[in-house]
């Protein structure tokens, strides 16, 4: 068994002989010592379909019809996997083990009642799983494409349960359109007609959890979620800061007492009261943003912000996109070790180091860090 309060792991006589597996799935907060990770797949990646949905939650900005659509280019699918291969071997040489999705067809066409799409991509597994302790939960993501993403890790998912995880899911949205229409364009998040987030609206820190309220995540999500949970877990909803995606170009929890903040999005006044005991750090503008030309611009998913992205492999070293050097010199000056991450197309896709990363197994206990 894994002994959350010690992280230890004790073998009983039927684990040691084989008849009872050991969970494979431990993480509650975002710093602890990784153990293993799932790192995405962009193979076969296209656009989510342009529907009412997609413009919500991607293209608030712009009409159905100027909405990019169809396969990203191949160049751009070779790029990416060659880069995510590159860290897959920096994690597997740091000692973690590696799992990737399984290549899914996102061109094929699925179906309910009421509308029809094609997929997205696996690239980003931090927005469609969440996990909390031993719990691994497939979240009611706001796109449609993304209804049938989560089958592309499948066969992870059943390796996970069979290990002794919780693995479930939430009620599965219908995704109406008129979840969609009759808000606010100036803060535009889905109707609470029912719960629709995307796992990349949470962050973790042991027994309490950031909710950002967003084009990607309704409240009644967050209550969705509270109620799962239960008195154990506190869900603390951050609101009318930032309405484009998820919490992870906004806030990166570092380590326990420290928080990167987007200086874009937040400030000393609207953080969330739980990390106004901590110190928080906001980020220097982004840089090398003219690597960029207008025409790539515009089929862009990511924001200005998503090099900001970074993922703790614990509480001392950190993964940030290479093109940062300020950013990294600032985390440097809090003592943090910094691996720089080639990722070269994380705008146009839509995903930064802790994007396209989940991590299933840190070796660290539950617990409470705020009053």
């Amino acid at each position: 068994m894994f002994r959350k309060d010690t992280g230890q792991v004790i073998l009983t006589q039927e684990q040691a002989s084989g008849q009872i597996n050991m969970s494979g799935v431990w993480s509650c907060n975002e710093w602890d010592q990784l153990e293993e990770v799932i790192v995405g797949n962009p193979l076969n990646a296209r656009y989510p379909t342009p529907d009412r949905s997609t413009q919500l939650a991607e293209f608030p900005d712009r009409s159905l019809a100027e909405i990019p659509r169809g396969p990203f280019p191949q160049q751009i699918i070779e790029e990416t996997e060659e880069d995510l291969n590159g860290f897959a071997k920096i994690l597997e040489g740091l000692g973690i083990t590696v799992k990737r999705p399984d290549t899914w067809p996102h061109d094929g066409k699925f179906s309910t009642i009421h509308w029809e799409a094609q997929g997205y991509y696996n690239y980003c597994p931090r927005d469609v799983l969440l996990v909390i302790g031993d719990h691994i939960i497939e979240t009611p993501n706001v796109i449609r494409s993304r209804a049938q993403e989560t089958f592309g890790y499948r066969t992870l998912l059943m390796e996970y349960m069979k290990s002794g995880a919780k693995w479930y899911s939430a009620p599965k949205p219908m995704l109406l359109d008129s979840l969609f229409e009759g808000v606010d364009p100036n803060k535009p998040t889905p109707r609470n007609d029912e719960p629709a987030f995307d796992a990349a609206n949470v962050l973790r820190f042991g027994e309490d959890l950031i909710y950002l309220v967003s084009a990607t995540g309704n409240e009644l999500g967050g209550h969705w979620l509270q109620s799962i949970l239960g008195d154990k877990y506190r869900v603390h909803f951050l609101k009318d800061v930032y309405f484009g995606s998820h919490i992870d170009s906004t806030l990166v929890a570092l380590h326990p007492g420290l928080v990167l903040a987007n200086p874009a999005r937040v400030n000393d006044d609207t953080l969330p009261e739980i990390l106004k005991h901590w110190k928080v750090i906001y980020s220097p503008p982004m840089e090398n943003t003219d690597r960029y030309d207008a025409d790539y611009l515009s089929r862009s998913i990511g924001s200005d912000w998503i090099d900001m992205n970074a993922f703790s492999i614990n509480p001392n070293l950190v993964v940030v996109d290479r093109n940062q050097p300020s950013l990294i010199k600032l985390l440097e000056k809090e003592g943090l070790d910094v691996i720089p991450l080639k990722l070269r197309h994380s705008k146009l896709l839509g995903g930064g180091p802790h994007c396209i990363t989940l991590d299933v197994r840190r070796n660290g206990t539950l617990q409470r860090y705020f009053d």
